[in-house]
């Protein structure tokens, strides 16, 4: 078969198993009410003050918890299929709309934080691929572990005391686009570590390759031999890392847009999670997956329009 009678069904699979990887997550979304100890209703209104039995039970009919536990993850399957998240336990407001909301500010922080972890890690990467084995690759990979190995809400309280508050040069708080620099530098700074890592790891295993050594051998400039020859090949295998990076990345902003007060969905997760307020949550959780699962199967696309290799399995 020919690349392009090959792509269409190659485009297709990947939809499919999108498909149904947002389908399982909805379904174990829908279970989660289920595997909160004791009484999820109780729980939720233990704090409020209209926590009557009448209101109790109004509650536990309006979330459906009074059915069979398969019929309620079947019928939470499919609201959220026709786009019903459902509505907040706090303000009665829909849950849909306040995470659209907020997602922009998310995407735009992760966008961000992924463009500076390429920007900072290929580059690395290039260098201790570059000097495999001399002081310039121990030094790049010592800075690689110390990125992965630093957690992230530290880096940004560090971020914070030495840029906003000792130098004054960056506010801490906000939404505007001076206040998307220190989270986004938070981000990139951690997960360039990532990137490097694989980079240099792909550029070394391009090095090996026997068309390398002919180049080489045919008297070509080192320079084009790592740029024209080494690095294109590289980078086809570098695409891959960017949903993994993307994911983590998702992963880890729930955390920076709280140590930095960033209005996105991760900041309002965390304040469903202390309101136990369990239908946020779940909108959390499919919104999450819904954007990675989007984002993996697009670079998996695109890493296939790369690679003839792919087109032809």
């Amino acid at each position: 078969m020919t690349g392009r009678v090959v792509m269409p069904f190659l485009i297709l699979k990947r939809v499919l198993v999108a498909c149904s990887t947002v389908i399982a997550v909805i379904v174990l979304s829908g279970m989660l009410i289920h595997v909160v100890p004791g009484d999820p209703v109780t729980a939720m209104m233990a704090q409020s003050v209209s926590a009557t039995p009448e209101a109790m039970a109004e509650m536990r009919a309006r979330l459906g918890l009074d059915l069979p536990v398969w019929q309620q993850v079947m019928l939470y399957l499919a609201h959220v299929l026709q786009g019903d998240l459902g509505t907040t336990i706090r303000g009665n407001e829909p849950v849909l709309t306040l995470l659209l909301q907020r997602l922009p500010n998310t995407f735009a922080l992760a966008v961000s934080g992924l463009a500076l972890a390429l920007a900072i890690g290929i580059p690395l990467g290039f260098l201790a691929a570059v000097n495999r084995g001399r002081i310039a690759d121990t030094a790049v990979m010592f800075i690689a572990v110390l990125g992965v190995s630093i957690p992230t809400f530290w880096l940004g309280l560090v971020m914070i005391q030495v840029f906003a508050l000792k130098l004054g040069w960056l506010p801490v708080a906000g939404s505007s686009w001076r206040n998307i620099l220190l989270p986004a530098l938070t981000l990139g700074l951690t997960y360039c570590a990532l990137v490097a890592r694989m980079t240099r790891s792909a550029l070394v295993d391009v090095l090996e390759e026997d068309y390398i050594r002919t180049a080489r051998a045919k008297g070509l400039r080192e320079h084009e031999v790592l740029f024209v020859h080494a690095l294109r090949p590289a980078l086809i295998s570098i695409v891959t890392v960017v949903g993994l990076v993307f994911a983590y990345l998702l992963g880890g902003q729930v955390i920076i847009e709280n140590v930095f007060s960033w209005n996105g969905i991760g900041r309002l997760a965390v304040q469903a999670m202390l309101e136990r307020d369990y239908p946020m949550i779940q909108g959390f959780i499919v919104v999450f997956a819904i954007s990675v699962v989007i984002v993996s199967m697009l670079i998996d696309i695109l890493y296939s329009f790369l690679d003839p290799r792919m087109r032809q399995k």
